[in-house]
This record gives structure tokens, C-alpha cells and sequence, in this order.
């Protein structure tokens, strides 16, 4: 990514959405601008599991103020990801759409796991670059990340369906603080992280951070207080839990830092909080601004360079899985080879496809290792499902669906939602794995790949075509497969020079 080049975060959290813009100037980021809406997402759930059209209007008009900040921006210079509310409600499909369309920009549902590797790199960089071992809480709206790291690597990331809102509409619904209810609520988030301890007890670190709107509020209420000197400690949560029992309201709540925006889910998240310490032995806990967002804009710089997350993510499960790298290099450049024959000048949109397109023939091999009958199933599955840093829900499910149509009959795509541009990807994908069905680093012969409307046509040496009859059934196969589908993909034989 060059110099001068501006990008944006938008963090659409459940309390809060948050936009952050930045000018890259040589490798930093330089912030220009921010804006928060807090729209407590997750507070909008109905018993059902569904967001409320109250609340969906809300997003709407949120983004759409979103939208106008971040209009004439370039796409591959903003990346928006939406966390946990988007990720449960039973409706996202509905009205993810139009909250796209409202900000003029896609919308990557990202997996707990990545969110918390999200979080971790934006802390990072707001802390000092030394080798300890940091434990990282960052307490949302819907859910809590836990990581483990150290510098900008993180160890071990996690992340657990507790979060301010829904545990302060859980246990303190109508405002009241009793001991009873603060205790059900520390007694039950202590359950959720118990599974956790093994790996994020004390004796993994040297350090924890806070991160986001609840490390940050408890932070500044028992600083404007003299509870703690200094971030959250023990002793000053203990005397905060007894100044809240003595409230009995969280409206009766009369402290310096008690902002009203964080009023409501004060108490959900000090449970929460409390919770944390009981059970991940810590005494004291330090305070970074750095969150996610910020990690959300380190990240969208880095893929413009050979840092991107997504190639290690992809190299790595080459190696999980026991992959034919050589194979899958050769399928991938021929694949690439025939999909950009295919979209000629490609635009943005496409180039998108083509980068997508790329992992994907990297990994289409990797349910090999389940099992040889059916392997593209078997790696659809894990592409579909597994935790894969970097990638979005949408990526994954895309990556998940041209893997899956790379072999085998066509017509299980009935139903899809599919572009011409994904029929082009998954056209040169098929085609590739045919020309390489060998294996091996042969001279392939000159292949031209055209398209008119939804005809296709490929061009191919006819000695050549003679002198491979295995490769000239599976074509004529490939065809009729197409066929079953009512595209048209012919064969064009010329004679060799």
C-alpha cells in the first residue's frame, strides 16, 4: 500500500460502531478522523434470536451516516467486519444487504477466534515492543476475547459468548443491583471462562491488558475515584462492587468516569470483569486504546504486502493437512492463467475474485488427508468451518463453495447465488485440476480460454489433445457436465506450429 494512501475501519460491534480513518506514511498509520454510534446491537435480539426492525433501522441509519464519511474511498481501502450480534442473529441474511448498501461497502461477518487475533494486533501496537508475555481481555458488547501474546504475534486466541449487554439485560434487566443477582451474574461468567484457565492462567504471562469500552470504563472510574493509581487492580474492584451493592440502582450510581453511554452495562460488564480475575489469577490489569479497529487497519495495510495474515493462514493449512504444495502451484498459476484470459481487464471487483480464486486452488486439495473418495467435499467442509486467520465468514463460505464445485457434477450448485464471475473462477479452477491430472511439470500446450454471453469456448493443440486421449475424455466429460447445467463449453482443436 503506498504512501499517502488513506483506509478505514469500520468496527461493528454490539454496544458500539466505530469508525477510524488513516493516512499510511510510510509503513505507520496517521489517524485522521473517527466516529462512534452507539447502537447496543445486541441489546435488539429478540427470545427468537432475531434483531428487532427497531434495531434494524437503527443500523441503517448508523451506517448510513458511516457511509457518507467514507464515500469516494476506494473498496480495497476500507474493510468493515461486523462481530458478535451479527454472527448469532437468525436473520443476518435478511438484513446484512441492506446494511451493505447502506454503507456502500461489504460487510465481513468475522469469526470469534479472528476477532480476537484482530484485537490483539490493533493492542499491540499501542503498546511498547517488549518480549513479555501479555494477556490480552477485551470485554464487548456480546462476547469477551481472550488472547496470549507476545510483540505482534499472538500465541493462543479465544473468544466466549458473554458480553456487557446481554449479561446486564440477563441479570440486571431493570437497573437493580442486588448481592444475589451480582453474584449469579460472576457466578455463571465465572463458568465460561473456567474451561479456559489451563491456558490463560497466570503462569502463561507476565502481563494483562485491558482493551475496549469495559476495560476502559472500569479503568477510569477507579482512577476519577482514588480506587487505583493506575488501570483496574483487585482492591479497587472489590470497593467498586460494594459502592454498586450500596447504589442498589445503577441509575443511583454518583461516581466521577461513570459516563452515561456505559451506565447500562456497568454492571454486566464489572460481573464479567470480576470473573476474569477470579479466574485467570490476575491482580492487576494495565489499559491500551489500542483495540480493534486499529487492529482491523493494521491488518487491511499488511495485505498490500507479503504480511498478509491470509497467505500464512493458507500456507499453514497446506501443511495441517499435508497438501501437494507442487500440486497445488501448478493447478493455481493455470487457473489464473485461464480466469484472467477470461475477465481480461479486471476490475477491482475482480481482482478480488482472482486473489480469492488463488487460495482457493492452494487448498482444494486438502480434504485429502480425511479421505480420497470425495476429498473436494472433505475440503469444502474445512474450508467452510475451520478457524482460518485472516479470512471472514463470506470468504471462507466463498473459498468453501469453488472448492466443493471443482470436481465433480455441477448441478449440486443449484440454488447458489452465483456471479458470471464466479462461474469464469470456477470454469478455470475445474479446468486446471484436468490439465494437471498428472501431476507432474509437463509442457502444457497453448490454452486460450473465451467467453460470449454463457458460451464458452476452449482452444487447444490438437496433436497435442491426440497424443493425451485420457485428458480428451475428461474434456468431453467436462463438457457434458456444463451441459447439465445449460452452459455451452466447446472445444476448438488448431494444428500445432
Amino acid at each position: 500500500m503506498s504512501d499517502n494512501t488513506i483506509i478505514a475501519a469500520v468496527d461493528l460491534g454490539s454496544n458500539s460502531f466505530r469508525l477510524q480513518v488513516a493516512r499510511v506514511v510510510e509503513g505507520s498509520l496517521f489517524p485522521l478522523d473517527s466516529l462512534k454510534e452507539t447502537v447496543r446491537l445486541g441489546a435488539g435480539l429478540d427470545a427468537h434470536g432475531c434483531l428487532s426492525e427497531e434495531a434494524i433501522a437503527e443500523l441503517i441509519a448508523a451506517l448510513t451516516r458511516f457511509g457518507e464519511r467514507l464515500e469516494g474511498l476506494p473498496p480495497q481501502c476500507v474493510r468493515a467486519v461486523a462481530t458478535n450480534t451479527f454472527r448469532v442473529a437468525r436473520n443476518a441474511a435478511q438484513f446484512v444487504p441492506a446494511a451493505e448498501a447502506a454503507l456502500g461497502y461489504p460487510i465481513e461477518i468475522i469469526a470469534g477466534r479472528e476477532e480476537a487475533r484482530l484485537i490483539y494486533l490493533g493492542a499491540a501496537h499501542s503498546l511498547p515492543s517488549t518480549r513479555e508475555r501479555r494477556l490480552v481481555v477485551d470485554i464487548g458488547g456480546g462476547s469477551t476475547e481472550l488472547i496470549i501474546g507476545s510483540q505482534y504475534k499472538s500465541f493462543r486466541t479465544e473468544s466466549l459468548q458473554l458480553g456487557c449487554v446481554g449479561w446486564s439485560m440477563r441479570y440486571f434487566p431493570d437497573g437493580v443491583i442486588t448481592r444475589e443477582r451480582l453474584e449469579a451474574a460472576e457466578l455463571a461468567a465465572r463458568g465460561a471462562f473456567l474451561p479456559l484457565v489451563p491456558d490463560f492462567h497466570t503462569s502463561e504471562w507476565q502481563r494483562a491488558i485491558g482493551t475496549s469500552g469495559t476495560a476502559r470504563s472500569l479503568a477510569d472510574i477507579l482512577e476519577l475515584n482514588d480506587m487505583s493509581p493506575l488501570g483496574i487492580t483487585r482492591v479497587g474492584m472489590a470497593q467498586l462492587r460494594q459502592l454498586m451493592l450500596e447504589a442498589g440502582h445503577i441509575d443511583r450510581i454518583q461516581l466521577n468516569g461513570v459516563r452515561d453511554d456505559r451506565r447500562p452495562v456497568l454492571a454486566g460488564g464489572f460481573a464479567i470483569m470480576q470473573a476474569a480475575f477470579d479466574m485467570l489469577g490476575i491482580e492487576r490489569m494495565n489499559i491500551t486504546y489500542g483495540a480493534l479497529r486499529d487492529g482491523v487497519l493494521y491488518d487491511l495495510m499488511q495485505r498490500q504486502t507479503q504480511y498478509d495474515v491470509r497467505n500464512r493462514t493458507v500456507d499453514f493449512f497446506q501443511r495441517r493437512y499435508h497438501a501437494d504444495g507442487e500440486q497445488a502451484n501448478r493447478v493455481a498459476a493455470l487457473a489464473m492463467q485461464l480466469f484472467e484470459s477470461l475477465r481480461g481487464e479486471a476490475v477491482p471487483a475482480d481482482a478480488i475474485l482472482a486473489r480469492h480464486l488463488h487460495m482457493a486452488a492452494n487448498l482444494h486439495e486438502v480434504g485429502r488427508s480425511i479421505a480420497h473418495a470425495s476429498y473436494h467435499k472433505h475440503s469444502a467442509y474445512i474450508l467452510q468451518h475451520a478457524d482460518m486467520p485472516g479470512f471472514s465468514r463470506r470468504e471462507q463460505l466463498w473459498l468453501s463453495r469453488l472448492v466443493l464445485a471443482h470436481a465433480g457434477r455441477l448441478t449440486k450448485l443449484d440454488g447458489e447465488s452465483l456471479t458470471q464471475a464466479d462461474w469464469d473462477a470456477i470454469l478455470a479452477l475445474r479446468l486446471a485440476v484436468i490439465m494437471y491430472r498428472s501431476r507432474l511439470d509437463e509442457v502444457l500446450p497453448t490454452l486460450e480460454l473465451l467467453r460470449q454471453n454463457e458460451s464458452y469456448t476452449l482452444t487447444i493443440d490438437e496433436e497435442w489433445l491426440l497424443a493425451h486421449p485420457l485428458t480428451a475424455l475428461a474434456l468431453n466429460e467436462e463438457k457434458m457436465a456444463w451441459e447439465n447445467i445449460g452452459v455451452t463449453l466447446s472445444l476448438h482443436t488448431i494444428a500445432g506450429d
